[in-house]
């Protein structure tokens, strides 16, 4: 098994998070995400080994709880 790499490894980091955003420009929200679903399987695929891509799974859910606010702990201003 291996590890789960979460050091930068892009010679050129902003380059490839421009590709990334590029490669949304024009599309709907829900063509959006199906671009994000089928580059996520072609991805987990050329990994290919499950317990790194639970490992990203896990890392990548507990980074969403961290940085969106659940809208019931909201105050309202009301």
């Amino acid at each position: 098994m291996t590890a789960l790499i979460v050091e930068n490894r892009f010679s050129d980091p902003d380059r490839a998070y421009r590709a990334l955003i590029e490669a949304h420009r024009g599309l709907s929200d829900q063509k959006s995400a199906a671009l994000n679903s089928r580059v996520v399987l072609i991805l987990a695929n050329h990994i290919g080994d499950l317990a790194v891509l639970q490992e990203a799974l896990g890392l990548g859910k507990q980074s969403m709880e961290q940085t969106i606010p659940d809208p019931s702990r909201l105050k309202s201003n009301d």
